[in-house]
C-alpha cells in the first residue's frame, strides 16, 4: 500500500468517525449514506474516467460498485429533500411560535395571579388593621368607662367620709 492510499484509508477512517457522530445526534444524516458521503469528500466527485490515485480509464463507480453513486442525488431528488428539509424548518418554526405564545399565556397568566395575591393580601393587611384599630377603641371605651367608675366610686368614699358618724 502506498503512502497516498494509506493517507487517504487513515482520512476515510476519521471521516467515517466523524460522521457517525453527527448521526447519533443528527436525524438528518443516514447511516447508509455515511460511506458514500465519505467517498465523495475524501476522493472528490467522479470525473469521466478517472479515479484519484488508480489513473485514467477508471471511475468511481468501476472502482467501487454502483453503490457508489447513490450519495449523488438527481435534481430532482435534490429539490425533493431540499423541500423536505424546507417543511421540517417550518414545521420546527411553528412549533416554537405555539411554545413561545404558551409560554407568554402562562407569563401573563402567572402575572395576574401575582397582581389578585398582592390584592388580597392588601385587603387582609386592611382588615387586619381595621380589626385592631376597632379593638382599640373598644379597649380605650372600656378604659374610660373604668376611669368614670373609679371616679364616681372615689367620691362616694369622700362623701361617705364627710358623713357626721
Amino acid at each position: 500500500m502506498t503512502s497516498e492510499a494509506g493517507e487517504i484509508m487513515n482520512k476515510q477512517k476519521e471521516k467515517k468517525v466523524e460522521y457517525e457522530a453527527i448521526a447519533l445526534t443528527d436525524s438528518f444524516v443516514n447511516l447508509e449514506d455515511i460511506d458514500n458521503i465519505i467517498i465523495t469528500e475524501v476522493l472528490g466527485l467522479e470525473r469521466y474516467g478517472r479515479v484519484q490515485f488508480r489513473g485514467s480509464g477508471v471511475t468511481l463507480t468501476q472502482y467501487f460498485g454502483s453503490s457508489s453513486q447513490q450519495y449523488m442525488l438527481s435534481g430532482s431528488q435534490a429539490q425533493a429533500k431540499v423541500q423536505r428539509l424546507r417543511d421540517q424548518i417550518a414545521q420546527i418554526q411553528a412549533s416554537t411560535v405555539e411554545q413561545i405564545a404558551e409560554v407568554q399565556r402562562k407569563y401573563e397568566e402567572l402575572q395576574q395571579q401575582l397582581i389578585a395575591d398582592a390584592a388580597a393580601r392588601k385587603a387582609a393587611a386592611t382588615a387586619r388593621e381595621a380589626e385592631a384599630a376597632a379593638m382599640a377603641a373598644e379597649q380605650s371605651r372600656k378604659y374610660d368607662e373604668l376611669q368614670l367608675q373609679l371616679q364616681h366610686m372615689i367620691k362616694m368614699f369622700q362623701q361617705s367620709q364627710k358623713l357626721p358618724s
